[in-house]
């Protein structure tokens, strides 16, 4: 019973190591490289046009998952697919931490 819980134990911690990025962006450099994202997502990253999305707050692995796949085409937007073509990987692991690391917050309206 123990070997099968130490096994169990093993199996999910290489299963989280393997989920979490490799290395982890640097947020200040990603502030610095969000400059040219402001326009529609913010440096806030609170979207300024209509159509675009708030990044604030948004998971780690969910953006670089998302700027990785406009870059290699499996996902498409006319903008979108255009400036993930110019980011390194390091750039994009940069983007992602700044944009996450953003706290945002929520006030329910009153009943």
């Amino acid at each position: 019973m123990m070997r099968t819980c130490l096994t169990l134990a093993a199996a999910v911690a290489l299963a989280l190591a393997a989920a979490s990025p490799a290395s982890a962006g640097d947020a200040k450099l990603g502030r610095q490289k969000a400059a040219g994202c402001q326009l529609c997502h913010g440096i806030d990253g609170i979207a300024k046009m209509p159509m675009a999305p708030n990044l604030a707050g948004e998971s780690e692995m969910y953006l670089e998952t998302q700027l990785k796949a406009f870059r290699s085409g499996k996902r498409q937007h006319e903008i979108m697919s255009v400036v993930a073509q110019t980011l390194s990987d390091e750039d994009i692991a940069n983007l992602a931490a700044w944009y996450s690391s953003i706290k945002i917050s929520a006030t329910l309206p009153s009943q």
